[in-house]
């Protein structure tokens, strides 16, 4: 039987979902999450999805470059380390970045990015994991090179409309020869809902990347649970895309 204060705590999960509106993705916004730890956008186990389908971002290949846009602490990056692969990510709070590391009981060092003033990289004494604490918008290859995986969970959808063209065109710049770069978004189907996660379609996938890429959709599937109940949804999509420069199959 549910209590009157667990009826309390649903219906202000709810509305803080709901009350956060697209133009509220603010850096101000995502640092306040994570000191305050509103972080329900954090799994504690690897990612179904990214189990699923890690062959295929793969593809035959061992010990390759990964890389991890807006990280967070996500415990995928141990997942794929683990597995001999060279993990880096970039991640705007530095509270995320550390319980990473104190989560996976892992040692590190912090030292500054040379010529990014007040921009740092936490990695592993063996350099398996480099996390760089800063706005995506201030990285580039020509601070860690370009990626032959990406593992691209949520963040496109973390950003304002605005951002995700200068975002998408980030990203293609990462992408090495024989890049394969797995985008994992939501998609509700809820016509009239304004809050969080923002709505992200198969037209606005191809707008932002179809210009350089191939993109092919591997999985959508109904992830509803009872949380998004909550939010009055019917279905909540999960959708993962394989992009792949064109360059590679010209």
């Amino acid at each position: 039987m549910s209590t009157e204060a667990d009826a309390v705590g649903k219906t202000s999960s709810r509305l803080q979902f709901q009350q956060c509106k697209p133009a509220d993705l603010t850096l101000e916004h995502w640092i306040a999450c994570w000191e305050q730890q509103k972080i329900g956008f954090h799994q504690d186990a690897v990612h179904e999805m990214l189990k699923k389908h890690v062959d295929v971002m793969l593809n035959g290949r061992k010990q390759i470059r990964i890389f991890f846009p807006l990280c967070g602490k996500a415990v995928d990056m141990k997942w794929l380390a683990d597995q001999g692969h060279t993990v880096f990510g970039v991640e705007l709070s530095e509270i995320a970045v550390k319980q990473f590391f104190t989560d996976q009981n892992l040692s590190y060092i912090q030292e500054p990015v040379p010529g990014m003033p007040g921009v740092d990289v936490f990695k592993t004494t063996e350099g398996q994991i480099s996390l760089f604490r800063c706005n995506i918008f201030d990285f580039s290859s020509l601070i860690a090179g370009q990626f032959d995986g990406i593992w691209d969970r949520g963040s496109l959808q973390a950003l304002n409309s605005p951002d995700r063209q200068r975002y998408s065109k980030l990203l293609i710049t990462l992408m090495a020869k024989g890049c394969r770069y797995l985008l994992d978004t939501l998609v509700c189907t809820k016509s009239d809902f304004e809050g969080l996660p923002i709505k992200i379609s198969e037209a606005e996938t191809r707008d932002l990347y179809g210009h350089a890429c191939n993109i092919q959709l591997l999985d959508s599937s109904d992830t509803l649970t009872g949380k998004q109940k909550l939010w009055n949804m019917e279905s909540f999509i999960e959708e993962v895309h394989l992009i792949t420069p064109k360059t590679d199959s010209s």
